[in-house]
């Protein structure tokens, strides 16, 4: 695309602006990055244009036909083409027009128990023994804590404390650190995973946790996406039947099973939930306690528990009248 300035430049100009402002931008990075690479390929002249960002977001190599989660691409290009007229007053920019709006979080797939017994199964069977132990114990972390995957593979050496259980966890999505105490079986087995994990090679304290591969004098984590394939091979393997509003069960979904559980263990410890719910948002990193209590009236497993705290709710205000 012919422009006063070629848009990969601006993309650069855009991310390292929002960078300098506190954002971390890498969803949005990514797309961007997306979107300039489509239209140098097709060496379309003239303005950035609906119609242009509309063909990007159905391309077949999304993997997705759903109308909303093209609405969510051109959604997330709305920042850099408000910043772009600027410079470009022609550039276009994307509304709920085209493919209308982006709706709700659509209900996630909660796992049941044995889907994470039989899904720690699958990664133990990879091969080598190590990529196994290396998987098996990611996706356990990831089911024990809740923790988002990016948080999961970017954890070093100097992160995870094996003596008294803690995580500490950086500059996570929201620019925000926090320390995620585990249970002692989630310990157990991050102990049991390090004394497993080959570590012939230079080790400190900012060594990655979880290794992918190695080479001679660097070990080198598993990328996000390269996580998410995995699971998604094991996912077929295992002919999960889907319970979500998604395509399919993601790995994310583990996130939303481990607050969805902690939930009804509180219910049925008789626990008063809105005492805990700020400190579930805490701990899983929530950037408000509103995204936590999503979940009663998302979720179906927790539709009870939300009638619960409103049949409490008016029971107490009919109290305090009389």
């Amino acid at each position: 695309m012919t422009m006063t300035i070629p848009l990969q430049k601006y993309v650069t100009e855009f991310l390292d602006e929002r960078h300098r402002l506190g954002f971390q931008s890498r969803s949005m990075g990514h797309a961007l990055r997306g979107l300039s690479a489509y239209i140098e390929t097709l060496a379309l002249t003239g303005p950035l244009t609906l119609e242009v960002m509309a063909q990007w977001a159905r391309q077949p190599s999304h993997r997705s036909e759903d109308p909303k989660t093209w609405a969510r691409r051109l959604k997330i290009l709305r920042p850099f083409t408000r910043w772009l007229r600027q410079f470009e007053p022609d550039t276009e920019v994307p509304d709920e027009a085209i493919f209308g709006s982006v709706g709700e979080r659509l209900t996630p797939h909660i796992y049941r128990e044995q889907e994470i017994i039989a899904l720690l199964a699958a990664a133990r069977q990879l091969q080598p023994p190590r990529r196994g132990a290396t998987y098996e114990t990611l996706f356990g972390l990831l089911a024990a804590t809740g923790l988002r995957l990016s948080e999961a593979v970017h954890l070093c050496l100097g992160d995870v404390d094996l003596r008294d259980g803690v995580l500490t966890v950086r500059e996570t999505k929201f620019h925000k650190s926090r320390q995620v105490p585990v249970h002692p079986t989630t310990l157990a087995a991050l102990r049991r995973y390090h004394a497993q994990c080959d570590r012939e090679i230079i080790v400190t304290e900012e060594s990655p946790f979880f290794v992918g591969s190695r080479d001679r004098r660097h070990a080198h984590r598993p990328s996000p996406r390269q996580v998410d394939r995995i699971f998604q091979q094991l996912r077929e393997q295992l002919g999960w039947v889907n319970r979500g509003a998604h395509a399919a069960p993601r790995l994310h979904d583990l996130r939303h099973t481990f607050v969805v559980r902690r939930i009804l263990l509180w219910q049925a410890q008789g626990v008063d939930i809105d005492q805990r719910m700020l400190a579930l948002s805490t701990y899983v990193g929530h950037a408000h306690v509103t995204d936590t209590y999503w979940y009663l009236s998302a979720v179906p497993e927790l539709m009870a528990v939300a009638a619960e705290c409103f049949e409490a709710g008016q029971y107490a205000a009919e109290v305090a009248c009389d």
